[in-house]
């Protein structure tokens, strides 16, 4: 009866009436952050795998994203080397004190045009650089980079200071030496390290600039060697190798392999000019180009869902961590640094 059916209704509770809509479940953003790579859109299902749980909103970075503060250390080390160079130096002192060790009559005079001789001298005194056509880098004399720790093969293999092989690539010639060497560290350098981390990106710059100055003091005998661009070209052989191991990870491959060869051919080209050692850039590139098959090696991206299901992104198949080519390449690089 119409009684009933009222007496029903009352007897009801209040959140009965009303069928609350449910929410619209959330998207998992994954985002790849690596050399080439841009965000890559929602989480696809990997092997099958079921997508996140309604009402969840997960987002994680497969690869971990480091502060860089090593390689601007490095800056400043080599800065600060450079300004001890030029303060041993003392221009003006020596070429005063050369001037009188000639015996000339007029000894005194002939100092203090010797002294004035030194670029800047008025300004900056003893930090006053050598004239320019004795150093065009604006820089020390040979014999001063020799004291602080240059590289002389007969240092090296009669004398045994090997410890000249780590020296040498913390010192530079001049300031347009520098200026270009470290320039070049830091639009190279911070983009390695922010990928990588200081550990991977310190040990492949030293073990590069090694490298370079092992080449260089088998070649260039007769010379003295500074500068840090067989580590500098070891992060370029570095960056090559990255880019072969890590293939399969990169989305714009072609951009990516273009943009490598140029920077590659740019500072190739400087080996043209003169007072260059092109044999401690081909030690380093050669070195740093094996060390990235060891040291800058990525996980696979099925590896990376799978490590991060907690997120909400499953995968129903397993992927081992890496690909077998990247592990012949990282033996073979193995073999090679190791005999070689």
């Amino acid at each position: 009866s119409t009684t009933q059916k009222r007496a029903r209704r009352t007897n009801q509770p209040a959140t009965s009436r009303r069928t609350p809509r449910r929410p619209r479940p959330a998207r998992t953003r994954v985002q790849a952050r690596g050399p080439g790579r841009g965000p890559t859109g929602p989480a696809p299902r990997a092997g099958g795998g079921a997508m996140p749980r309604r009402g969840e909103t997960q987002e994680f970075r497969p690869f971990r994203r480091w502060f860089p503060f090593l390689v601007p250390l490095f800056v400043a080390a080599n800065i600060a080397l450079f300004v001890r160079t030029m303060y041993v130096n003392d221009c003006p002192a020596h070429a005063a004190a050369a001037a009188a060790a000639i015996g000339d009559s007029v000894g005194g005079a002939a100092g203090a045009a010797a002294a004035h001789g030194c670029m800047l001298e008025p300004d900056l005194g003893r930090y006053a650089f050598q004239p320019y056509k004795e150093n065009p880098l604006v820089g020390p004399t040979s014999a001063t980079l020799l004291e602080m720790g240059a590289l002389e093969t007969g240092k090296v293999a009669k004398d045994h200071e090997w410890w000249r092989l780590i020296t040498c690539i913390w010192l530079h010639a001049g300031v347009i030496h520098i200026l270009a060497n470290m320039l070049s560290l830091l639009m190279i350098g911070i983009r390695l390290e922010k990928e990588f981390g200081f550990l991977r990106i310190g040990t492949l710059y030293v073990i590069s600039g090694v490298g370079g100055s092992l080449l260089s003091a088998l070649f260039m005998v007769s010379n003295i060697s500074v500068g840090a661009s067989g580590a500098l070209f070891g992060l370029l052989g570095s960056m090559l190798s990255e880019l072969i191991t890590n293939w399969t990870i990169y989305e714009n491959k072609c951009a990516a392999l273009l943009t490598l060869v140029m920077i590659i051919l740019i500072n190739l080209a400087v080996g043209i000019l003169p007072h260059v050692d092109n044999f401690a850039h081909i030690g380093g590139f050669v070195s740093g180009f094996f060390l990235g098959f060891v040291l800058l090696m990525r996980p696979q991206f099925g590896y990376i869902n799978q490590k991060n299901s907690h997120l909400g992104v499953h995968s129903g198949t397993p992927k081992s961590k890496y690909k077998i080519y990247q592990i012949v390449l990282l033996v073979i690089a193995l073999v090679i640094l190791i005999c070689g």
